[in-house]
């Protein structure tokens, strides 16, 4: 929430700073929409509770030990992190975690992601983790870039990251430590990213799909049909919405 409001500050600043001498149709117009957009995303509905204090985390975890959001990089050996929203190398060109060092599932999904990565480690592969735990309001962010529930999560019910069972990942070779050829790199939102998209993919990139796919379902994840790299995890837990940032997380999980 923090990186999101302070995008509309500067913008808001900016907007008033700007004099009469200055507006022009363009800026004028552009001025109008980011407006419409902001007053928008204000109305819209969000999902309760939402777990926002590092104490109410805690709380949850007093009702439910599988509430426990366990360190990926700790839980999971030789697992290797390429954690994209920490970087601005994503598709939105902005840093949305800052400085982050590791990510984060709930136990039992945890658990879960363990048991595919030792899977894989017997073919010579590993697993690479691109993201997992994600706060609310960058969720909210990137609705606001990209109203289109095939590739974001609309949050009025917020997501499966915010909740912390859905991870995007693909397969590394262990001894070359490359990624296994999946057609697409990650958060390519084009139908060749389609569970069900064939045409033009070699039999290797099909039979590469096919393996994280299977491996990932073996072990209790769901496939998003329209994401190749986005699996959640399937449980009878009722997880609620989440929306701590790296660093509390990082500070409090050890």
């Amino acid at each position: 929430m923090e990186i999101f409001l302070g995008f509309k500050k500067y913008f808001l600043i900016s907007t008033i700073n700007l004099t009469l001498n200055q507006i022009n149709p363009v800026k004028l117009f552009l001025t109008l929409i980011f407006f419409i957009l902001f007053f928008t995303e204000m109305s819209v509905a969000q999902p309760s509770p939402i777990i926002s204090s590092f104490q109410d985390y805690s709380k949850s975890i007093k009702t439910n030990d599988k509430n426990t959001l366990v360190d990926l990089k700790k839980s999971i050996p030789n697992v290797v992190l390429d954690l994209k929203y920490g970087t601005s190398n994503n598709f939105t060109k902005i840093n949305l975690y800052k400085k982050v060092s590791t990510t984060y599932l709930r136990k039992d999904a945890a658990f879960a992601l363990l048991n595919v990565n030792n899977e894989l480690k017997s073919l010579g592969f590993s697993l690479k983790i691109f993201d997992a735990y994600r706060p609310y309001s960058v969720t909210k962010l990137m609705w606001n870039l990209v109203h289109d529930e095939r590739y974001v999560a609309n949050p009025t019910n917020g997501s499966g990251h915010n909740r912390g069972i859905a991870v995007d990942l693909t397969i590394i070779d262990i001894q070359t430590n490359k990624e296994l050829n999946m057609g697409t790199g990650f958060d390519n939102f084009t139908d060749s990213a389609h569970h069900s998209f064939t045409k033009n993919l070699s039999p290797q990139i099909i039979k590469n799909r096919t393996l994280l796919k299977a491996t990932m379902e073996k072990f209790g994840f769901k496939s998003l049909e329209t994401e190749w790299w986005h699996y959640s995890f399937q449980s009878k837990e009722a997880y609620d919405v989440m929306d701590i940032n790296f660093k509390k997380l990082a500070k409090k999980i050890r």
